[in-house]
């Protein structure tokens, strides 16, 4: 089975994440045995920010790293074992609210596509970019 990295590259709707990941130096991370859960925002999600909000993060790399790092779980969570805990610490350190009683979603973000499995844990697609606070 393929590792969380694969997955995304593979799937060719996360090309920014995968920039994003590969300029943080997070890809050994996130090929490493793991489990995580990811809540992976898509293209369509990036394409959301504000112009120019990409460009800020690339040249800021510990505040790229903060973000991505909170779209990151320790542990393999299945949206019906996230459903029953109504929230999660990211691997940023902050909370990240779940809100299963009416669709699945994740902070401020819809969840697209649950409960992709990986060697190295589950990716869940999420249509926004989610920020702490």
């Amino acid at each position: 089975m393929p590792d969380i990295v694969d997955i995304a590259v593979g799937a060719g709707s996360f090309q920014t994440l995968v920039t994003a990941v590969q300029v943080a130096n997070l890809v050994d991370a996130l090929k490493s045995p793991g489990p995580f859960t990811v809540f992976a925002p898509n293209d369509d999600a990036f394409a959301k920010l504000p112009p120019g909000t990409i460009t800020t993060l690339v040249q800021n790399v510990p505040q790229l790293t903060r973000i991505l790092m909170f779209h990151v779980v320790s542990g393999k969570f299945m949206k019906a074992d996230l459903a029953k805990l109504g929230s999660v610490t990211s691997l940023e350190g902050s909370p990240i609210k779940i809100d299963c009683s009416d669709g699945f979603e994740v902070k401020n973000a819809t969840v697209v596509a649950p409960d992709i499995e990986a060697d190295n844990g589950v990716i869940h697609v999420i249509d926004t970019v989610i920020l702490m606070g």
